[in-house]
């Protein structure tokens, strides 16, 4: 499939170095709100919406692993960018996963968040895919945002929960699904010997999708990875603790000590 043009957004210092932010499954760019300001002040900050999702277009599935890293290098080309660091969350971190090791000579730092080389069983993405295009995104976002936060979190934050909620409902469903099938088929594990970007591995502990084991296996998989396992902190952990993650996203991206 042919690279598609997908949205994004470019704040911070026209010289300084790139760092592209890729979202996950069901939101947009707007899930790095908590870190963008602060990485602005060291980096060009390039935020997109992943291939079907947000102000993108939505092209008709399926979709692999592979379309969603050439979207990347074609937006890469597009600013004219030679090599960027990469920070990805779930899906957006599966991207990251792949485009370093497929296309080192882009990646020159790389940052994954709540992700894993392969998640299994199939049959569930599958399945949801599945939903989506029979019930519309609507059907999923409940149960989604109450794996994207921990239930104190929810709680104590009704607006966030409405406010993702409401993205992931307006997330296209012919996206999503294709998404889903994305997810479904890919097996990065032969993937990470090959990078060699320096990369850290962010896991939240309360984490049911992908768990820290999943963050560890890729921290260990690559030539120089290592994790950092967040507490108190699902599946959107930069977003429910980015006092920790943003300070280490940072620090990890500029070589300073963790």
């Amino acid at each position: 499939m042919t690279a598609v043009a997908v949205h994004h957004l470019v704040t911070g210092p026209q010289d300084a170095p790139v760092v592209v932010l890729s979202n996950s499954l069901g939101s947009t760019h707007t899930m790095w709100d908590h870190q963008a300001e602060a990485l602005a002040r060291h980096f060009r900050v390039v935020r997109y919406d992943t291939r079907g999702h947000g102000q993108s277009p939505v092209p008709a599935g399926p979709y692999d692993i592979d379309d969603l890293a050439d979207d990347v290098v074609a937006l890469l080309d597009t600013l004219g960018v030679e090599q960027a660091h990469v920070v990805g969350l779930s899906l957006g971190g599966m991207t990251g996963v792949r485009l370093a090791a497929r296309n080192p000579e882009r990646v020159d730092r790389l940052v994954v968040l709540c992700t894993g080389a392969r998640l299994e069983p199939s049959s569930a993405w599958h399945d949801r895919a599945a939903t989506v295009r029979k019930h519309g995104t609507a059907a999923v976002a409940e149960a989604v945002v109450q794996r994207w936060f921990t239930a104190p979190y929810l709680d104590a934050n009704p607006d966030t929960k409405a406010a993702c909620e409401a993205t992931v409902a307006g997330t296209p469903a012919e996206g999503y699904a294709s998404s889903c099938e994305v997810i479904a088929t890919m097996d990065l594990r032969p993937d990470l010997p090959a990078i060699s970007a320096p990369t850290l591995a962010v896991a939240g502990a309360d984490d049911r999708a992908t768990p820290p084991p999943f963050l560890q296996a890729i921290a260990e998989g690559v030539q120089d990875g290592r994790l950092l396992v967040v507490p108190q902190s699902a599946h959107l952990a930069n977003a429910e603790q980015p006092e920790t993650i943003t300070p280490a996203i940072i620090a990890h991206l500029t070589g300073a000590s963790p």
